[in-house]
């Protein structure tokens, strides 16, 4: 398996990504393209791309929406996990001053990173993506969908 790093922790679910998707997009190109092209029948062409275009959006909106928000309160948990075992203490205070991407950026490095980029997050009040690119020694996740 490939060491994770900044450049490549991004995941695709093919099936989705590589498939269905493509599918539903060019079903939508084809049925815009006969909208115009076959005059008689444009009401059942533009129909049609209606709902091809509610399907890919449904498509998108939804896998994500669920996805991410599970997601999102898992890696709120593990910080806050993480940050008592680091300091001993809650981190009810800290989390209530980092954004969401931050908190999330911070799960990359390891523990003796965590607690200078933490610092720095709260001071210089870094992007998430700027944590990321600090983070000298990556700490993969490989189970984030």
């Amino acid at each position: 398996m490939e060491i994770q790093n900044y450049k490549n922790h991004r995941k695709f679910y093919p099936p989705h990504h590589f498939i269905y998707l493509p599918l539903l997009l060019l079903l939508e190109v084809f049925g815009i393209y006969k909208v115009f092209s076959d005059v008689e029948n444009k009401l059942t062409w533009t129909l049609f791309s209606v709902v091809i275009f509610l399907i890919l959006y449904l498509a998108i909106m939804t896998r994500q929406h669920y996805a991410l928000g599970l997601q999102n309160r898992l890696v709120r948990l593990e910080f806050k996990q993480r940050y008592f075992e680091i300091f001993n203490k809650r981190s009810d205070e800290v989390e209530g001053k980092l954004s969401f991407s931050q908190i999330a950026a911070l799960r990359f490095a390891y523990d003796d990173e965590f607690k200078n980029l933490l610092n720095k997050a709260l001071e210089e009040n870094l992007s998430g993506d700027q944590i990321k690119k600090s983070i000298r020694n990556w700490r993969p996740d490989q189970h984030r969908i």
